[in-house]
């Protein structure tokens, strides 16, 4: 069984990320699901800053034991994910080379894997049933806002990411965001 320990940068994906590893473990690996740790959460600003992403990387390795696997997941924001993952993820291996470590970079946001099959979550928390999914769903910025335009009601992160990750259509997902391709691979490479 694969013990994996995330480090996440937002309050809703505390608890989130653990449902979607979930996910993904049953489709990748379904004789043997992972056992999921809750994430470390650390905002981005400061994860990002000298000695921080190694700090946090041995915490979680220290929490995961000795086969733990990491997976970090940030936000691109208006950053390169091609640049920004990179470099955390070189940053992270070099100051645990002993450990499986991924970095993941959404992009823009985590929402923007839901906007990617928004259309599978019509009815889900007030998503309304003429919601339509953008071309590039990975080039709006501001998902957040995107999302509460299209709900009957407000969009909480920490009220609404678990419910929307353990509904939305990963396959699509996959077809419509290469971020969250990149994810898929990445949790199907820690397990």
């Amino acid at each position: 069984m694969a013990r994996i320990v995330s480090i996440v940068e937002g309050d809703g994906e505390v608890e989130a990320v653990p449902a979607l590893i979930r996910r993904i473990g049953e489709e990748v690996s379904p004789l043997d699901p992972p056992d999921v740790l809750r994430p470390i959460r650390v905002r981005r600003q400061r994860f990002v800053k000298p000695d921080e992403v190694e700090r946090y990387v041995n915490l979680a390795a220290i929490r995961g034991d000795a086969e733990g696997r990491i997976l970090v997941l940030l936000d691109a924001d208006s950053d390169c994910p091609a640049e920004l993952g990179p470099n955390i993820l070189q940053r992270a291996r070099t100051a645990r080379s002993d450990r499986r470590i991924e970095v993941v970079v959404a992009n823009s946001e985590y929402e923007s894997w839901f906007i990617a099959a928004v259309d599978s979550l019509q009815g889900t928390r007030g998503i309304t049933a003429d919601v339509a999914v953008p071309k590039d769903p990975e080039s709006i910025r501001g998902a957040k806002a995107w999302l509460r335009d299209r709900m009957n009601g407000p969009y909480s992160p920490t009220a609404d990411q678990a419910t929307f990750t353990t509904r939305f259509d990963m396959a699509l997902a996959r077809r419509r965001s290469p971020s969250f391709d990149k994810m898929w691979r990445a949790v199907s490479a820690l397990l």
